[in-house]
């Protein structure tokens, strides 16, 4: 599987970890292993945990002793850094949303593409899949995930079309999917329409946002002082959680003060806008192409 997923603002994101060949690195989405390898060149008595919790991203495990990979969440960071005693860490890595192998995977059911059963599951040991989803959640449910998590804008009419075509039968495929709500789908627009569908329910059975608010608190806590944290991001959702943290140290962004009138967030943001991608970057591999990359240091 070596062309599991390419490295999206790969030099960027070694820089921006100020690597040093003794410290203590996370990378929380390893996926194919090409930040992971990167790091690992970098360091001399170091270490590197790496976490994905999809069971084909662990099949690219490198062989090196210098790296713990864990077949878990990034929601469970403090846990195995405690269970690996590595205290606080150097520089943690986060390279959020879907794999190019997760969508060019026909039978994961994350394509527009293909058809295929509608699971979505990042990790197939989750109880919770797109077909439960789909034909499951009542209207209110399903109007709530598709303007939250797609910022889709005639939300409740696609639930209610999801709704008409399983009293008819169950969706079962991909296909069920696009066309219980093609009717709906603005003209010119139809692929851009479906995609935000899909990454609706995706991100709903991965708990996705979820995920990353527990991991960002955690990181925060683990990272020793001038430690960074570099995030990558894929839409807005993802984007405004991480900058919002990053400046706040919470979701909402808004700066809280103690008594003494100082900021309660522990890090200092590095990159007041993201960094994005080159031209170049995106000529060769198109999914960087809405990537946006934050940095932050504990302070």
């Amino acid at each position: 599987m070596s062309n599991y997923h390419i490295p999206v603002m790969l030099q960027e994101c070694l820089e921006a970890l100020q690597i040093k060949g003794d410290g203590v690195y996370v990378d929380v989405t390893y996926g194919g292993g090409g930040h992971s390898k990167k790091i690992l060149e970098k360091l001399t008595t170091g270490k590197l945990l790496a976490f994905d919790r999809d069971g084909d991203a662990i099949k690219n495990e490198v062989a090196d002793d210098r790296l713990i990979l864990v077949n878990d969440n990034f929601s469970e960071l403090s846990k195995y850094i405690k269970l690996y005693r590595l205290n606080a860490v150097d520089g943690i890595l986060a390279d959020f949303g879907i794999s190019s192998w997760q969508i060019d995977a026909a039978d994961r059911g994350f394509s527009l593409r293909f058809e295929a059963e509608l699971d979505m599951r990042m990790d197939s040991r989750s109880p919770l899949s797109a077909k439960d989803v789909l034909n499951q959640y009542d209207e209110a449910k399903l109007t709530f995930i598709f303007k939250e998590f797609g910022e889709v804008m005639n939300a409740r009419q696609v639930a209610r079309h999801i709704i008409s075509f399983r009293t008819e039968k169950p969706l079962a495929t991909t296909f069920d999917l696009k066309k219980a709500v093609e009717s709906l789908a603005p003209k010119m627009e139809q692929n851009r329409f479906f995609a935000k569908i899909f990454q609706a329910i995706r991100i709903e059975v991965n708990k996705e946002l979820e995920e990353i608010k527990s991991f960002l608190v955690q990181a925060e806590e683990s990272l020793k002082k001038g430690g960074r944290l570099v995030c990558l991001s894929y839409h807005s959702l993802e984007d405004r959680l991480v900058k919002n943290y990053m400046k706040a140290g919470n979701e909402s962004g808004e700066i809280e003060t103690n008594i003494y009138g100082h900021s309660n967030t522990k890090l200092k943001v590095i990159t007041k806008k993201p960094l994005l991608p080159t031209e170049k970057e995106i000529e060769l591999n198109n999914r960087a192409r809405s990537a946006k990359l934050r940095i932050a240091e504990k302070i």
